[in-house]
């Protein structure tokens, strides 16, 4: 029963969290970070990791600065690996690093950005064969032929996925 009331309450933080995904992914960047900054005030640095996880994972998304995204997906792998011991997050690094990798480009800071998208890379093993894994994938090689060139200047928008993989 207990185990029951935990999973739905897990389910619960994470239905709230997509919500906010919606709406910021309709526009409204700003009200989307205010709100997903109040349920990280709301969860405190001692939620649960997944949660931590997660919320810092879109929150990222929202920054305007690229320091402050990059803060955010930080915080988010650092969630990651809290909760990879007990709850098989492997899913999720694939993501995380390639995010890490897009914010040390927009830093200028390419060695690192290579480093996290080498470690991207060598986890995306755990991803499925599925549309999320498809894009995950993609963005990582679009990337790589980013990085590959230290002459090309931006390039073409490659936008990492930031669905929520399958739990199961």
């Amino acid at each position: 029963m207990a185990e029951r009331q935990e999973r739905t309450a897990l389910d619960a933080v994470l239905t709230r969290i997509g919500q906010v995904v919606m709406l910021h992914h309709a526009g409204d960047r700003e009200e989307a970070r205010r709100r997903l900054l109040d349920l990280w005030t709301e969860l405190g640095e001692h939620g649960a990791p997944l949660h931590r996880c997660t919320l810092a994972h879109y929150l990222a998304d929202t920054q305007d600065d690229p320091a402050d995204e990059l803060a955010w997906d930080l915080r988010a792998l650092s969630a990651a690996d809290e909760a990879e011991a007990s709850a098989g997050l492997r899913g999720f690094y694939p993501s995380l690093h390639l995010n890490l990798a897009a914010d040390y480009v927009k830093l200028g800071r390419t060695e690192a950005a290579r480093s996290h998208l080498h470690r991207a890379r060598g986890a995306a093993a755990a991803l499925g064969e599925d549309g999320y894994g498809d894009g995950v994938r993609a963005a990582i090689s679009r990337l790589e032929l980013r990085l590959g060139d230290d002459d090309t200047p931006g390039g073409e928008p490659w936008g990492p996925p930031r669905q929520r993989p399958d739990r199961s």
